[in-house]
């Protein structure tokens, strides 16, 4: 198929690669006109995955982008601009979705800002540099179209990049926004020290909120046992790929959040969704404490007085 990937970062990069490898028409539409002409010309992306051969891939910019002819549109932007760019995009074609998280002015599902157009959503535990590599992964695609999420299974799926469909779209995509909270926390226990136990109970204890989260707004209680759910969680928790958690591990250490997201050099989404998610679950009258956590320790608290907190929490039933 002709693909049209909108993003020119590590995942966006990435993924246009995978499409590639199975054989489609692809186009990466940059941001950045320097960004697209440098990868026109030299065949690699001079600011993401750089050893990433894209000869193969033609590059443009956004607004130069063949999107009224693709039989795909992928969305790997950022939260904040995907409902900028969602409402831009010309024609009708179906919309794979790989952005993590949930509208920072709405609070709303990315998926529901997709209007007049087919939509999909992919997630997992798919480390970006990972995938780029060809290394075995796995993820799901959640539609309510269930003939489009067939269709981009049989796409997509490869023997290097295992995919399943998912018809949970909410429960999919509520994990991909809360388990890089959990991994903004689990990178806190890294930065100070804390220990393997320590991190496995909260990854744990994580897992709980996102699927009470989850339960919440109707997603179903085997997604988050799931790839989307548990595997993403633990790749991205565990990872030193992983941007959250090494911002978890940086702010720890004394850097604050832009100091973090300066030294990291790409977006951390974890930093967006946790406000977003406090208020969704404020809102929904549910206890989500590692994300309360999370953002009482971005508005200025220190991670051990929120690790005593937590510690010492009224023991209950797990």
């Amino acid at each position: 198929m002709k693909a049209v990937v909108v993003g020119g970062g590590s995942w966006g990069t990435a993924f246009a690669r995978l499409l590639a490898d199975r054989g489609h028409d692809v186009e990466l539409a940059c941001r950045d006109a320097a960004q697209a002409r440098a990868i026109a010309e030299t065949g690699r992306n001079p600011r993401y995955l750089r050893d990433v051969p894209l000869e193969d891939i033609g590059a443009s910019t956004v607004g130069e982008a063949a999107v009224s002819s693709a039989e795909l549109v992928v969305l790997a932007v950022p939260s904040r601009q995907f409902g900028r760019v969602v409402r831009a995009l010309p024609g009708g074609s179906p919309v794979l979705c790989l952005t993590k998280g949930l509208d920072p002015d709405s609070g709303r599902r990315l998926s529901t800002l997709v209007e007049g157009r087919p939509v999909a959503v992919l997630s997992g535990p798919n480390i970006a540099f990972e995938v780029a590599q060809g290394l075995p992964g796995a993820a799901v695609i959640a539609s309510e179209d269930a003939s489009l999420a067939l269709e981009l299974q049989h796409a997509i799926n490869s023997l290097a990049f295992r995919v399943y469909v998912n018809a949970d779209l909410v429960g999919v995509e509520l994990c991909a926004a809360a388990k890089n909270v959990i991994a903004l926390a689990a990178g806190g226990v890294d930065g100070l020290g804390l220990g393997d136990n320590a991190k496995a109970a909260l990854i744990t204890r994580g897992l709980v909120e996102m699927a009470r989260l989850g339960e919440a707004c109707g997603g179903r209680p085997e997604t988050f046992s799931g790839l989307a759910g548990m595997g993403d969680l633990v790749v991205t928790c565990w990872s030193h790929h992983g941007r959250n958690r090494r911002a978890g591990e940086l702010i720890a250490r004394g850097a604050t959040a832009d100091e973090a997201v300066a030294e990291i050099g790409m977006v951390v989404e974890g930093l967006t969704t946790a406000p977003v998610l406090r208020d969704l679950s404020r809102r929904l009258r549910i206890e989500l404490p590692i994300t309360e956590g999370v953002c009482r320790v971005l508005g200025g608290e220190s991670l051990g007085e929120l690790v005593a907190s937590l510690m010492g929490r009224r023991p209950t039933e797990e």
